[in-house]
């Protein structure tokens, strides 16, 4: 084994181990939204039929999709094609962005109607809607973040492509940043149905 594959496995090994530490605060965040669910699940359930399933559904989609471009512009890279790979990874980042979008249009329309963290209006509707509301803005807003992160890491890999930095032979920043932004989508998965889907 070579020292630069020595140095990409330790790198993916680091990755891997730094994805691990991100599921466990999701993962601990869901197990509070379940118990808080156990308790006012009458009231879980009116906040979920309060927010916007289409535009959840449609977001989605919009993960769904980027996750498809991200590997592609790995396979893409793997197959000396630079050209598609930064198509691929610029149609990720547009994708990723017009998510963000989405969020701030729903996160907007709800300030507008006086339903955010602290609002009276929220505070009127009781303790269970109170924690619901929480949780949606505490779990959305950090995913939102990962996002944002996860974008970053995406804007990175392209200039690394565009300069010739990441190709064929070494592309273990770009697979990283694939992994990162997989990991993002798949919280989204949980997340979609706890509060837009909820029975």
């Amino acid at each position: 084994m070579t020292e630069a594959s020595t140095d990409s496995a330790g790198i993916k090994l680091g990755m891997w181990l730094f994805l691990y530490t991100e599921i466990m605060l999701f993962g601990g965040l869901f197990v509070l939204y379940a118990a808080y669910y156990t308790t006012y699940t009458s009231d879980f359930i009116t906040g979920g039929q309060g927010l916007d399933l289409l535009m959840g559904a449609f977001n989605t989609i919009i993960l769904l999709v980027s996750s498809f471009t991200v590997a592609a512009s790995i396979t893409a890279i793997r197959r000396r094609a630079r050209g598609a790979a930064l198509g691929f990874v610029g149609a990720s980042m547009a994708l990723g962005v017009q998510f963000l979008v989405n969020k701030y249009f729903e996160w907007g329309h709800k300030f507008d109607v006086g339903i955010y963290p602290g609002s009276d209006t929220l505070i009127d509707m009781g303790h269970g809607l109170n924690i619901f509301y929480g949780l949606y803005y505490v779990i959305t807003g950090l995913h939102g973040l990962h996002i944002v992160i996860g974008l970053t890491l995406l804007v990175i890999s392209a200039i690394l492509i565009y300069r010739g930095r990441v190709h064929a032979g070494r592309f273990a920043f770009l697979e990283n940043a694939g992994l990162y932004w997989h990991l993002v989508d798949l919280i989204w998965i949980f997340i979609f149905p706890l509060f837009y889907l909820i029975l």
